[in-house]
Formats: structure tokens, C-alpha cells, sequence
């Protein structure tokens, strides 16, 4: 389905004003709510609007973007890319931040170790379909959504509260990421790019899942639960307040 032919109302250029109550976005923090989200999503995979909503509400955006922006970012397939690889470089530093930063956290150092080495093939895999298309990684850019989340990040506190927001803003990211991904797979026109941003999407769940799981491990789970809720509801300002842009992963 051409997500051009949808009517979709929008109180924000670029994304649906559907939103969620506080019960249905803390759904994904349910004993084993992030269970197998890849696989949900995996499922769900089809392209009507109200998977699309659907697709959101598991992993519990409150703000879902607007399928057309598929339209808008494959004219500039080079920038999405160029993005998306700076995307991958970014989230496996911020993987050796977090192994340095909580390095006496056992279970932390166990999971994020593999998922540096899997962000950083995701860089090369990006890097490689840039140059089967005769395209050139050019210059890093300011990634303005996720500065926007660290700087909502809470100071001071506990150190385990400290690894909290880093554990959930690195969630978030996940979460965005994994939704603009099946977008991507959904709509765009280039059938080989549709697989490409499949696998990434599944990738991307599993990272959201890992991210929520470990710091539901180190806190109490309501802590857990409450402060997700008011990130969600930060996250969604944020994305209501930037220029939906085609040449940008988020």
C-alpha cells in the first residue's frame, strides 16, 4: 500500500496525533511485555495504518511518525544512509561508554560487549551499501534528537539512577530507530532496501528490549516503569518540535 493513498491527520507536520494513555505505553514495561517484540513486529509486518499504530504502541512511543515521511527520505537515500551509518557508529560508542562507565556491572558488560561489535556491523554493512551504490559516507552531522533526550537526562543521584538514564535514553533511541526502520521497510520503493531496513528493525527491537530488561535488573521495577513514562512523554515534545526531515534517521 502507497502510504500516500492513507489519509493520516496530523496536528504535527510529519506524524499522526495518535496518542496513547499512560497505561498503554507502560504496557511494554510488563513483567514479560518486551518479550519478543521482534517477533510481534515481525508478525504485524503489514502496512495499514493501524499496524502502523500498533507497531508504536509495542514499543511504546506515544508519537508515531507519519508513513509519508518514507516519500520524503528515499529522494535522499544517500543522506538516510549517510545518517543511518553515523546512527550505528554513534550507538556502539555510546556501548563502550556504558561498559566503561558501570564496568563492575556484570550482567551490563556481558550484554553491551556483543552489541558493540554488532553496532559497529552494522556501520560496515551501511558503509558497504553506500558504496555498492556509488555513494560516499560524507560528513558526521548533529544528531539533534538524541542530544535533545541526554540533555533531558537527570544529574546527580545515585550511581545506579545514573546508569538508569543512560540505560533508557539508549532505549529510546532503540525505539525510534526500530519504528522509522519499518517504515522504511514497509514503503520504500526500492524492494532490496525494504529487506535491508527489515533485518535492522528485528535488530533494533532486541536492543530496546536488552536496554529496558537491564536497567529493570539494577532497579526496582516501578522506578523503572515511572521514569520510562516520563522519558516517553519528553521523547514525544522532542520529535513534535523538530523539522521531520528527509535526510535524517530521526
Amino acid at each position: 500500500m502507497d502510504p500516500k493513498e492513507q489519509h493520516v491527520s496530523v496536528s504535527h507536520p510529519g506524524y499522526s496525533d495518535e496518542y496513547y494513555s499512560e497505561d498503554d505505553a507502560a504496557v511494554s514495561l510488563g513483567e514479560n511485555a518486551t518479550e519478543g517484540i521482534g517477533a510481534e513486529l515481525r508478525s504485524a509486518h503489514d502496512t495499514t495504518l493501524t499496524a502502523n499504530l500498533e507497531a508504536v504502541k509495542m514499543l511504546g512511543l506515544k508519537l508515531p511518525t507519519d508513513p509519508r515521511w518514507v516519500n520524503v527520505a528515499e529522494k535522499t537515500i544517500e543522506e538516510i544512509l549517510t545518517d543511518h551509518a553515523f546512527c550505528e557508529q554513534k550507538a556502539a560508542t555510546m556501548g563502550v561508554t556504558l561498559i566503561v562507565k558501570f564496568s563492575d556491572h556484570e550482567r551490563l558488560v556481558d550484554e553491551v560487549t556483543p552489541l558493540v561489535a554488532e553496532e559497529w556491523g552494522h556501520f560496515r554493512k551501511v558503509l558497504k551499501e553506500l558504496k555498492k551504490r556509488g555513494m560516499k559516507l560524507g560528513r558526521q552531522r548533529k544528531d539533534e534528537y538524541v542530544g535533545a533526550l541526554h540533555q533531558q537526562m537527570r544529574k546527580g543521584g545515585s550511581r545506579e539512577q545514573s546508569m538508569m538514564e543512560y540505560l533508557l535514553v539508549s532505549a529510546m533511541v532503540e525505539a525510534r530507530s526500530c519504528e522509522r526502520f519499518r517504515l522504511l521497510s514497509l514503503y520504500c520503493a526500492d524492494e532490496y532496501l525494504r529487506k535491508f531496513y527489515y533485518e535492522f528493525m528485528v535488530s533494533e527491537a532486541g536492543h530496546y528490549r536488552m536496554f529496558i530488561d537491564l536497567a529493570k535488573h539494577y532497579l526496582p521495577a516501578d522506578q523503572v516503569k515511572q521514569r520510562w513514562e516520563e522519558m516517553l512523554i519528553t521523547e514525544a515534545e522532542i520529535m513534535s518540535k523538530l523539522e521531520l526531515r528527509g535526510d535524517r534517521v530521526h
